[in-house]
């Protein structure tokens, strides 16, 4: 096989030499038409690459398909279709027009010169915020909406903690005419009532979840219940790199085009490609997914994950999964989580919507794991003053979720020729409530 013939090429002397290979014919899906995905597997093997998913929808240990019987034919269909999908011309063509056209790409990345004078160093931020909707998530549900329909769906499905998942969803379903239903925890209801009422404005019907914490979880939970009840004509738009395999893989794989934006902006602006650093928020983690995915086998980009510590890691009232989590399954995904000795998950806290989540997704996990990543836990209290400092800095109030990220610039020391790229997730207008209570505005 492909993986023999490198190992055996690699021995030689001339692999030394060796700067590029031409592939056979083997490859193609008719004559002079290359298949994509067969080229892309034989690609990974031969790079030996360590961070992306292997073919059984593992990162390293993490990952896989943990599901009950009646969720496979889904999930198995999906695991099946999604990168004979993707790599068809017609959807590149339509998913890449309504980036352009619709969401607004690609994003700025914007050199913040006051925030960089104060912290000595050059920090750029991706600014997913003036994404249409408001953040990231759009990237994620253009792309699934696309696979959805494909598949011959007809009714959506999705979870949301901050609502930002769900306006997205219910912003693509208006645009493709399809029925939609978010589920919400009550807490998140009442806290991020500006996104549940756009929700309800672009057609959807957000049912709340009861059970539990009242929150991402228990949404999660709720949608995956009605996955369950509705497996023939339902598709549910995962809104991070959660779940069962393939939807870490395919959600990380959407969210990339933040990375490849940064890179050809930065050797516009820079005259390279690769920063020094990356950093970005991660509850379930899309946004730091789709942020890190081009840098990931790039040793020299140091990638830095900031998790929720709430009211602090040791206070009972946290999210912080790398310090606190342990190896488990939570939504049909090992990976890890926090939990009880007896294995009964323990109920995240943070003031954030979005960072309130109990695991991390399997690719975050394996970041970890192998120290590809470093995790850095923010407190409520660091997280509020970053956002009100970069609000008074720069003029963009930012999303909590985000603020969390830019806490890290107290934390770490930084050269002043390092460039440092911030991912802006998502704007701050779903949380001005929070803000003004926080505050006393």
């Amino acid at each position: 096989n492909e993986w023999d013939a490198i190992k055996a090429f690699q021995k030689t002397k001339v692999a030394k030499k060796c700067i590029a290979i031409d592939v056979n014919s083997q490859f193609e899906t008719k004559h002079g038409l290359k298949n994509k995905i067969e080229l892309e597997k034989f690609k990974n093997c031969f790079m030996k690459t360590k961070y992306n998913v292997d073919e059984n929808g593992f990162y390293g240990q993490f990952g896989g398909a943990f599901i009950p019987e009646m969720l496979y034919p889904n999930v198995e269909e999906l695991k099946e279709n999604y990168l004979k999908i993707m790599a068809e011309p017609s959807f590149q063509e339509e998913f890449n027009e309504l980036l352009l056209q619709f969401v607004g790409r690609p994003t700025p990345l914007y050199f913040a010169k006051r925030l960089s004078e104060k912290y000595n160093t050059k920090i750029y931020l991706k600014r997913e915020d003036l994404c249409h909707t408001g953040a990231h998530k759009i990237n994620n549900t253009i792309g699934q909406i696309l696979v959805a329909k494909r598949l011959g769906k007809t009714r959506i499905i999705a979870e949301t903690g901050a609502g930002q998942h769900g306006v997205a969803t219910a912003t693509v379903c208006a645009l493709m005419g399809l029925e939609c239903i978010v589920y919400m925890g009550e807490v998140d209801i009442k806290r991020q009532a500006p996104n549940v009422a756009r929700m309800k404005m672009l057609g959807a019907e957000v049912r709340p979840a009861t059970s539990g914490s009242k929150t991402l979880k228990d949404a999660t939970n709720e949608a995956i219940r009605d996955w369950i009840n509705n497996p023939i004509d339902t598709f549910y738009i995962i809104g991070s790199v959660v779940g069962p395999h393939p939807y870490p893989d395919m959600v990380a794989r959407f969210q990339s085009v933040i990375s490849k934006e940064i890179k050809s902006q930065l050797l516009t602006q820079e005259g390279r490609e690769n920063p020094d650093y990356v950093i970005a928020c991660v509850g379930g983690g899309s946004n730091a997914a789709g942020a890190f995915y081009e840098f990931l086998d790039e040793e020299t980009v140091k990638l830095i994950a900031v998790e929720a510590a709430g009211h602090g890691v040791d206070s009972g009232e946290s999210a912080a999964t790398s310090v606190l989590g342990k190896i488990g399954i939570i939504h049909g995904s090992k990976t890890l989580l926090m939990q009880t000795e007896d294995g009964q998950i323990t109920e995240p806290y943070s003031i954030s919507a979005g960072l309130d989540y109990p695991g991390v997704g399997p690719l975050h996990a394996h970041l970890h794991d192998t120290k590809r990543a470093e995790f850095i836990a923010i407190t409520d209290t660091e997280a509020m003053q970053s956002g009100l400092e970069l609000s008074k800095t720069e003029g963009i109030i930012p999303a909590i979720e985000t603020a969390h990220a830019f806490s890290v610039l107290d934390k770490k020391q930084f050269e002043p020729n390092d460039i440092v790229v911030i991912n802006l997730s998502g704007r701050g207008d779903k949380d001005l409530n929070t803000y003004i209570d926080y505050f006393k505005f």
